[in-house]
């Protein structure tokens, strides 16, 4: 029997060109794309674990998996071979074995996802499926202030979509931060966590949206924290403003 070896991916890839993260039957996914590649190429079925999975039309800037493969394939073979073969939609960064035993999902130590975005009327046509349109100006500092309220460790069901899967609800935030560039017009929101359910990014900042143009009261996030429900109504930011932007493990 040929001995495996567990190689870690670092890469990042345009979420416009995919339905989702997660390997599906009839659509073209990230996960779908590399494994198989890395069979028709190497010859080799693979199982991608990752750090987390994105829905459709959400990027990645620095998106983490692990797989297992034989011991006595070169790593620059790998990261040739995909960078060759996924064209211009996924490009590997880095490629490296790890211990046998890393995990890029239960091995993260944090997560931190980026969202973008810009006036309406300053988004290009070359923009329009990398940020997310809005229609007036925003503050800055009261928009930081508004989502405050998610800091710490909560209940997120009343911020996930709904699943199947009976998984623990609780998730800590450890830090949001604000921040407009002048030079690109654009407005960034970076949110730090342990980790993150099903969708609960884009709840998250469609919620604080909704409180900061006055359509949900100023408590609508402390309520929803304080009394979760994964069946109540739920309001999505749009999905293309939206990146995976780094994932940190413990040394």
């Amino acid at each position: 029997m040929i001995a495996k070896k567990n190689v870690k991916l670092v890469y990042q890839y345009d979420g416009s060109k995919f339905s989702g993260f997660q390997r599906q039957k009839e659509e073209k996914t990230v996960q779908g794309e590399i494994e198989k590649i890395i069979e028709k190429s190497l010859f080799q079925k693979v199982n991608i674990i990752s750090s987390g999975r994105t829905d459709k039309g959400v990027h990645a800037i620095g998106q983490v998996s692990n797989f297992f493969i034989d011991k006595n394939i070169p790593l620059n073979g790998i990261k040739q071979q995909l960078n060759k073969k996924v064209g211009k939609e996924i490009r590997i960064l880095n490629i490296e074995e790890v211990d046998m035993e890393f995990n890029s999902r239960f091995d993260a130590k944090s997560r931190t996802y980026l969202y973008i975005m810009k006036k309406e009327e300053y988004v290009t046509p070359f923009e329009s499926n990398y940020v997310t349109e809005i229609k007036e100006n925003i503050n800055i500092e009261e928009l930081e202030n508004i989502m405050k309220d998610y800091i710490g460790k909560h209940d997120f069901s009343s911020f996930m979509k709904k699943d199947k899967s009976k998984r623990n609800t609780v998730r800590e935030i450890y830090w949001i931060k604000c921040y407009y560039n002048e030079v690109e017009k654009r407005i960034y929101i970076k949110i730090c966590g342990n980790s993150f359910l099903k969708t609960m990014v884009r709840i998250m900042i469609g919620s604080a949206l909704a409180v900061y143009f006055e359509n949900k009261d100023e408590n609508y996030i402390k309520n929803k924290l304080k009394n979760p429900d994964a069946n109540g109504f739920k309001i999505l930011a749009p999905s293309e403003g939206l990146y995976l932007y780094r994932v940190e493990y413990y040394n």
